[in-house]
């Protein structure tokens, strides 16, 4: 008998394996699925390595540690909390906006017990769901109704499946934007059974443009925001004013999908490119749309302000079910909405909103405290603090650049990307960006209480 022959008929067996001390250990802390599944795995990666090799540690205590690292990454969430150091606040890729502790205070209640979801105190019989948003929306934009569904496209598709299948909507081609995850306008148009009109050029639309395109067909003019992206230079567009006018003269609805959902004039703190829901709802548009995770500062979702007659059809059509939000995202969007009851604090207790427009000198003072920890425990680094450039993210303010601070590091044992590697697979994952050779951590979006895990996370990737 050959050594590989040997090797492999001493290899251990998972009941061997199971019954050992470790195997036991582990029956008892994790679910047993997992553990049979990680000793298996193990057991047929060194039998691989002795086959390829010739050579490896088949004991039972060699390989504890890969099979407890193999159990403890099968029973650990996917779905996780992280650090993000890009600066990027509204970030698709790591959850767009964050919540408050009030808000998932409420969520945590209405969670944990029994709910008047769909029951009417009141009247002791069952309710409306939306019924517990719907005045607040009212109150906030100024619109005769309200409904929230799961989210931005979601409220664009049942807008126009209720108001315009089968029919044309007047679209400036300017306007036919990618709102992100290749889902374009036309497509979403296209889905619904509306029927598309494109007027304009892509850099020019006029008045006349949509007012040739009117026909006994025409069931909606359609108003995209330009929320993701800006074309410059030798353009013109359309006011909503005048297409208010316009959609008068017609009786036809007029119909603005918002996109970012902003609830507060920004013009404050020097953003001129982002009307409010309620400045569009005052020039009388008859439906708005927009998200509730972007510059709204809530859960995912897709909300639609408008006509009372327009908004209670599209509750009445059965799409409305299909794309409906659930409790938890219920309660979210409640205590989002009473935060902006008084508009001067919504900044202050929104996450969202008070990441975006914090002083520089606060972001600043952060990264003072983050540099100085790291430097007390990382020396084979070069650390300091460097003036940068924040983004909104999320397609949300995309023309603004916000100045923020980072802390810049460049390792010296190990590359830059390497770091940015080992961060990212670390407890918690911490995500950067790489710049000039250096690795970012931006402060911007670094909370108080994460510097102490982050101080620690990089210590451990640098050694």
């Amino acid at each position: 008998m050959n050594k590989k022959q040997k090797l492999l008929q001493e290899l251990p067996s998972v009941d061997e394996i199971l019954k050992s001390r470790d195997g036991t250990r582990w029956c008892s802390t994790y679910h047993r699925r997992f553990v049979l599944k990680a000793i298996r795995e193990i057991i047929e990666i060194r039998r691989k390595e002795i086959i390829e090799v010739s050579s490896t540690d088949i004991s039972i205590e060699g390989m504890a540690k890969d099979i407890e690292a193999r159990i403890q990454k099968l029973s650990a969430f996917s779905l996780q909390p992280l650090i993000n150091a890009t600066g990027i606040v509204i970030h698709t890729n790591l959850g767009r906006s964050i919540l408050s502790e009030k808000i998932l205070e409420n969520v945590k209640k209405v969670s944990e017990n029994y709910s008047n979801l769909e029951y009417n105190i009141e009247e002791g019989k069952r309710g409306k769901r939306y019924a517990h948003i719907t005045g607040l929306l009212r109150e906030i934009t100024g619109a005769e109704s309200a409904l929230i569904v799961n989210n931005n496209a979601a409220a664009v598709f049942l807008s126009l499946s209720t108001l315009a299948k089968g029919k044309e909507v007047i679209v400036s081609r300017g306007e036919l934007v990618e709102i992100g995850g290749s889902f374009r306008v036309p497509d979403i148009m296209a889905s619904s059974g509306a029927i598309l009109r494109e007027v304009g050029a892509t850099n020019k639309t006029h008045l006349r443009d949509y007012k040739s395109a009117i026909n006994e067909n025409t069931a909606l003019i359609l108003k995209v925001h330009q929320s993701n992206f800006r074309i410059t230079g030798f353009t013109e567009d359309v006011s909503i004013e005048e297409l208010k006018k316009l959609s008068e003269k017609y009786n036809i609805p007029l119909m603005y999908d918002l996109g970012s959902g902003c609830m507060i004039d920004l013009r404050p703190y020097g953003v001129y490119s982002e009307p409010s829901v309620q400045e569009i709802m005052k020039s009388g548009v008859d439906i708005i749309t927009f998200s509730g995770d972007k510059l709204l500062g809530g859960p995912q979702g897709g909300v639609i302000v408008g006509r009372k007659e327009l908004v209670e059809r599209m509750q009445k059509n059965p799409l409305t079910r299909a794309v409906r939000i659930d409790k938890l995202t219920l309660a979210a969007f409640e205590a989002v909405l009473m935060e902006y009851v008084d508009l001067e604090k919504a900044i202050e207790n929104i996450p969202t909103l008070n990441m975006l427009f914090q002083k520089p000198e606060t972001i600043k003072e952060r990264a003072n405290k983050i540099a100085s920890g790291i430097k007390r425990h990382v020396k084979n680094a070069e650390v300091e603090v460097v003036s940068d450039k924040s983004k909104a993210g999320g397609g949300s303010l995309p023309e603004m650049d916000f100045p923020t601070f980072a802390v810049a590091i460049k390792p010296k044992g190990i590359s830059v990307n390497e770091l940015e590697e080992r961060l990212r697979k670390g407890t918690p994952p911490v995500i950067a960006r790489i710049k000039d050779d250096s690795l970012l951590l931006d402060a911007r979006t670094i909370r108080s209480r994460e510097i102490e895990e982050l101080v620690k996370g990089v210590n451990a990737a640098i050694y």
